[in-house]
Parts: structure tokens; sequence; C-alpha cells
């Protein structure tokens, strides 16, 4: 597609070539399970939030919503309303009070291994049943990842899916499995400064060049009247369902269970440093939301032809606009968000295995040094069942991510967050919000039509709560040390 591969070629290399030297600079700085999981809990706020940002949007935020606002217009622009309020929620109501109570319980360094600490639940159940639905989400997160790699060397390089494929799992996997949690982070400050630029520097030539707002509007407007409309899918001319903008907003639910963005709550240095870092996320995630929908937008009228597959158009403006030495830099920001969340994905999958699994299980004496090791070979082998996940071509990267975002609001969200605020909750309470929240979209997303149209997330995070209330009640109360221990972190 690029006239100048070996240019762009290089620049990959060279990207990738750095995000190596980070894996091994924090392979040297990485003793025990705890600088692998969670790094020491010592990122400072501009790493953790941009960090959480980076792992959150992904792949997803270049090729994903970009190509929903180029087919649908503004009317995309709900799913990123959600999630920005989504993620200004998280870190005001979740952050502060995890990163106290997970140290406080236990040092608990896994969302299982807190959610058996703070219920005392010595029968491993609790953790085990959250380490199954985190390696079952995490296994159609992590190949969205993979996909969305994989189009950006095929549609960059005019690789073969498969040969695209294995390259950018390759890529991924070598930081993760020497750096761990450090690696992730480091690497993932750099992905997100990265794609924050890129994301910035394409709309506004893009914005220029077609006359500002008159030209640019006109023209847009031209080519289809409901790009524009926030009410109105511009891909039918249809006026949106007061069901489609609930289930679009709904994604905004799903930040309080994603366990690798949780993972940076609970690592930063200091509960100090959790206001700064809100304000650098928020602004960080909405000025990326905005230039994502630009992108697509613009792009209906910048690029004068159809693309085929609407994911490609912010590499397809790139490679339009600018020179190849630049355009290689930009689209190594497609690279830096797909690895950004795949690698944090792979680790806390990791973790789940290694900490909540093995050790927990069958390992309870290991050596920290021989629990490193299965952490680092569990990521090579989560990773290769995602590559087979994602040998399918005809994959979207925004479907994939919408089943596995749905999956982990659902199943712990509610259950993390009733456990942060509500001393009347037990094991059993917990258990069911997890295990009712989990079923609900995964039986949901079987069903189509009416009221199954319904974005899953929703009744699964509603059945949940009430799961939740209502076998909590039903069942004991938490013993008094248990209610006791809670009393006292609410007063820290």
């Amino acid at each position: 597609m690029v006239d100048n591969n070996a240019t762009i070629g290089f620049t990959f290399a060279l990207y990738l070539v750095v995000m190596l030297a980070i894996g091994i600079i924090a392979y040297k700085r990485t003793t025990n399970l705890s600088d692998y999981i969670l790094g020491g809990r010592s990122l400072g706020p501009w790493t953790s939030a941009i960090s959480a940002g980076a792992s959150d949007m992904s792949g997803w935020l270049l090729l994903g919503l970009p190509g929903a606002a180029y087919v649908s217009g503004l009317s995309a622009g709900w799913i990123a309303v959600g999630l920005l309020i989504g993620t200004w929620l998280n870190w005001l109501i979740v952050a502060r009070r995890l990163r106290v109570y997970s140290y406080q319980s236990g040092d608990a360094l896994t969302l299982p291994e807190f959610f058996a600490n703070r219920f005392r639940d010595n029968s491993q159940l609790l953790r085990v049943i959250s380490a199954i639905f985190i390696l079952l989400f995490f296994m159609f997160y992590t190949s969205s990842g993979l996909v969305a790699g994989a189009k950006l060397f095929e549609t960059v390089f005019g690789f073969d899916y498969t040969m695209a494929l294995t390259i950018g799992t390759l890529a991924i996997i070598s930081y993760t499995f020497f750096g761990g949690f450090l690696a992730v982070s480091w690497t993932d400050l750099i992905q997100g400064l990265m794609m924050a630029a890129a994301l910035l520097i394409v709309p506004v030539i893009a914005f220029t060049e077609l006359g500002g707002v008159g030209g640019s509007s006109s023209q847009i407007l031209a080519e289809n009247p409901d790009m524009l409309k926030w009410f109105t899918d511009a891909s039918t001319g249809e006026a949106l369902t007061v069901m489609g903008i609930v289930s679009s907003m709904a994604w905004g639910l799903g930040y309080f269970g994603q366990p690798h963005i949780l993972a940076r709550f609970a690592a930063i240095r200091s509960e100090n440093d959790i206001p700064t870092a809100r304000r650098i996320a928020v602004s960080w995630s909405g000025l990326c939301l905005v230039c994502a929908m630009a992108v697509g937008i613009l792009g209906t009228v910048y690029m004068n032809r159809d693309l085929g597959d609407g994911e490609t158009i912010f590499m397809v403006m790139v490679n339009a606009i600018f020179h190849p030495v630049i355009a290689g830099v930009l689209l190594a920001a497609i690279l830096a968000a797909v690895m950004s969340t795949a690698d944090s994905q792979l680790l806390v999958s990791s973790s789940a295995l290694t900490d909540d699994f093995y050790k927990a299980i069958f390992r309870k004496d290991a050596t920290q040094s021989e629990l490193v090791w299965v952490g680092r070979f569990a990521v090579v082998g989560i990773a290769i069942l995602a590559y087979l996940l994602a040998m399918n071509p005809g994959s979207t990267v925004l479907g994939l991510v919408s089943y596995a975002w749905a999956g982990f609001g659902a199943a712990f969200g509610p259950a993390l967050v009733m456990s942060l605020f509500w001393r009347r909750m037990n094991t059993w309470g917990a258990l069911a919000g997890i295990v009712v929240g989990g079923v609900t979209v995964v039986a949901w997303a079987q069903v189509s039509g009416g009221i199954f149209d319904l974005y899953e997330i929703v009744p699964g995070v509603v059945f949940a709560y009430i799961a939740i209330v209502a076998v909590s009640l039903a069942t004991e109360a938490p013993k008094d040390e248990i209610t006791a221990e809670f009393d006292s972190l609410e007063q820290a």
C-alpha cells in the first residue's frame, strides 16, 4: 500500500527495539511476584494515569471508534460519551479505596486475591471462580488486540493475515515475558503519548486541508447529511432508538470491572497521587476520544473512496497525508495502542494463573523466583490461545472488545463497587454477583431481537447488583472481625 515500505518498516523495527529494551530494564528490577504483577506499587501519577488509559483504549481507539464514526457518523459518539463519564467515575469512586483496601487486605496482588482476602474466603472458591472469568473474557479481549495488530501489518505491508498476526503476537510477548508490570506500565506511558499525538495531528491536518469549519462541514453534509447528527445513524438514515443510545453509553459501566485498569489503581505509589492522576487520565481520554471521532467523520470526505473496512480509515489517512518517515511514526501509534492493551491483558491473565491457581491451590510454598517464571511462561501460553482465537480474519476489533468489555464490567464491576462500600456484603453475595453478571453476558449475547438487542452489559450489571444484595441479605452476615476491618478502612 505504501511505496516506501522499507522506510516505514525501519521505523517499526526501531520502535520494537525500544520497547524490548524497556522490557529488559524492567527485568532487572523485577525480583519477586509483587514486582512482576504490580511493579512493587511504585507508579507515579503520570505513569498510572496514561498507562491505565492506554491499556483501556487499545487498538479500538485507533481502529474501532474511527471505523464506527466513518460508517455511522456523529451518532457513534454516544460510546465515547459513556466511556469518558465511566473513566471519570472510576477514578473518582474506585481508585483511592482500591489502593488502600487492596494493600490493607493482605497486600492483595490480583482482583481475585482481593476478593478472597476482603471476605476471608479460606475455601478459595471465590478466588478460583473470579480467575476463571478473567481467563475466559481475556481470551476474547487479547484476541481483539492481536486482530488489530494483524490488520495494521496487513494494510501497511500487504502481509498475509496469518503472517501479520504472528509478527504482532511475537512482538507483544517479547517484552511482557521479561519485564512484567513495570515494562507494561512504562511502555504504556510512551505508547499512550504516541496515541494522543497521532490522533491529534491527523484530524487537524485533514480539517485544515478541507477548509476549516465551513469547508469540512459543507463537504461532509454534501456527502451524507446525516453524518453530523447525534440522533441519526448515518449508515441507515434511521433515528437512534432509546435502546441504541443506552447500549452505547452503557460502555461506561464496564470500567468498574476491568482488571487491567484496576491494577493501575492498586499499583499507584500513594493514594495522595490519585487526584492528579484522575485529572491526567480524564484529559487524555477526552482528547483521544474526540480526535478518534474526528478521524472517522473527516475521513468520509478526505478519502473519496469506499474503503470496504472502515476500521482501516486512520491508517489510510496517515498514508495519504504524510511522508513515509512520519507515516511510520504515526502508524507505530496503532501498534502502540494494540500492544499497550494486549500486554496488560496477558499480564493480568498470567497473574490469575500464577497467583490464583498455581500458588493458591497447587504450590502454596512456591518461591518468589519460581512464581515469576511461572508467570512468564503463562504469558506465552495465554498468548498462544488468543492467537488461535484471532486466526479468523473476519473478526472485527469492536465486536471482540464489546463482548469482553461487557463480561468484565458485569462480572466484576458490581462486586468490586459493593465490596468497597457495603459492609454487609459477604462471600456468597460476592460469588453470586460475579457468576450472575458473567453468565448473563454470555447468555444474553447468544440471543437477538427485541429487548435482547440491548447491550449485554446492562442486564449483566443490573442482575449482578440484585444478586449481590439478595444473596448477602439471605445468608449469614459477615463475622465481626471482617466488619471491624471494613470500618477501620473506612476511617483510613
